[in-house]
């Protein structure tokens, strides 16, 4: 069987003070850096990832011409003018260029019918495209029952998370608790258009998020990447790639957001 094409985003630009100097290497230099996992949980399931750097213009439909599916990774917060806030305090670093694209980027991938999958900021980013907003820090939401931001590695799960029976993640799970791991500080608010819920945490905290029609579009909070070991981590990106091999591009001026 063909194995699609899926663009993987760049979520994190290094500016070339961050970046590492290695004796007898390259000078340092501003940097995209992309964790492997993301790739290999492609690659297991059955397609071919392609990272994707920031790209300007008429660049993010000409990329979107060559794939057949988006991964939205994981990275920093998401600028809240975006979604027409004021920051919070406790944001973290924000890269509006990068946001700008990546919004971009899943607005005309769901324009031409594309399946996306976000992780984490992406789940966040999907939500955002599509009008929704974020809590910006939930320690102020939440008692504390659950932590959001493990300190144990991404390998580790560390709370369960509700699934809706009658959803496509639930296709993964069977409808049954799912430990996860969790490295957020943000999450959904206000559903985005065409979206709803469909896992919750166990203080009520959203934790993935699915288009209520059309074409395949999930996001869960969760790192899968780095859970792939387990069978229903590693069949979302099955789902992907999936519904990537049955895409039908259609016409994204008839379907724009």
């Amino acid at each position: 069987m063909t194995r699609p094409l899926i663009g993987v985003t760049v979520s994190e630009i290094r500016c070339k003070q961050a970046a590492q100097s290695v004796r007898h290497g390259e000078p340092t230099q501003t940097e995209m850096t992309l964790g492997l996992p993301y790739m290999r949980a492609i690659e297991r399931a059955g397609g071919i990832p392609v990272a994707v750097p920031p790209l300007e213009g008429e660049g993010i439909a000409d990329l979107l011409e060559h794939v057949s599916g988006v991964l939205l990774t994981g990275g920093p917060d998401l600028d809240p003018a975006f979604y027409g806030c004021d920051p919070h305090p406790e944001l973290g670093p924000l890269d509006a260029s990068v946001d700008a694209f990546e919004i971009a980027m899943c607005r005309h991938a769901d324009g031409q019918g594309l399946p996306i999958l976000g992780v984490c900021r992406g789940a966040q980013v999907l939500n955002v495209a599509r009008g929704g907003t974020l809590h910006q820090h939930l320690p102020d939401l939440t008692g504390g029952d659950v932590e959001h931001r493990q300190p144990e590695p991404g390998d580790r799960t560390t709370h369960d998370v509700l699934v809706a029976p009658d959803s496509r993640l639930a296709q993964t799970t069977g409808g049954g608790p799912v430990a996860v791991n969790t490295f957020h500080h943000q999450a959904v608010e206000r559903l985005g258009e065409g979206l709803r819920p469909v896992a919750w945490a166990p203080d009520g905290i959203i934790e993935a998020i699915e288009g209520e029609d059309g074409p395949f579009a999930l996001g869960v909070q969760w790192h899968a990447e780095t859970l792939i070991g387990e069978a229903e981590q590693l069949a979302l990106f099955a789902l992907l790639v999936d519904a990537a091999r049955r895409c039908v591009r259609r016409d994204p001026d008839a379907h724009a957001l």
